[in-house]
């Protein structure tokens, strides 16, 4: 009697590992050197990988700088969904408020404010995304646009973030979740 057996796929495999090195290395470079002393070699020798694979996936320092600052904040996670918008827009803001505070993503953030506006990043271009979903899912119900959402909602959070870390606390997010809905 013979029997057959499936391989077992490991969840992610060893891209997922690779990434999570590359990332690992990215911010813990940065936190001990700054954003403008970090070079795709030194990343790759501390994620234990060959420089051509990071060039490979991303091309240049800015681009993969700019991954692995929205990394956590993947398009595709759940956004909340609850009956009432405003509700939903905290819990939101809350979100991008703990990740971009970091320390890290706050510095990565930081050394791309000199090409902001030069094209739209995928922060920015996720989180418009974001918001017209759950502007779109409240229907007849929403008495905000997706343009005031992202001009007293989510510029005020970057802002901040980037040039006034120390005024973000837990109050942020519902004190402009109440002057977006006054």
């Amino acid at each position: 009697m013979s029997t057959t057996t499936t391989p077992v796929k490991r969840p992610g495999g060893r891209s997922a590992a690779v990434m999570s090195s590359i990332k690992t290395a990215v911010e813990e470079l940065i936190a001990e050197r700054g954003r403008d002393r970090v070079t795709i070699p030194m990343i790759a020798e501390r994620a234990g990988v060959n420089p051509t694979s990071v060039y490979r996936r991303w091309g240049d320092l800015p681009t993969m700088i700019n991954d692995i600052a929205t990394y956590r904040l993947d398009p595709q996670r759940p956004l909340p969904t609850g009956p009432d918008l405003k509700a939903n827009l905290t819990e939101w803001a809350r979100e991008i408020i703990e990740h971009y505070s970091s320390p890290v993503n706050a510095e990565l953030l930081r050394g791309g404010a000199s090409s902001a506006g030069v094209t739209e990043s995928d922060c920015t271009r996720n989180r418009r995304a974001e918001a017209t979903m759950m502007v779109e899912r409240a229907g007849a119900d929403a008495t905000v646009t997706v343009d005031e959402v992202i001009n007293y909602l989510v510029a005020p959070i970057v802002y901040r973030i980037i040039f006034l870390p120390w005024t973000l606390d837990g109050t942020t997010a519902d004190e402009l979740v109440t002057r977006l809905f006054a």
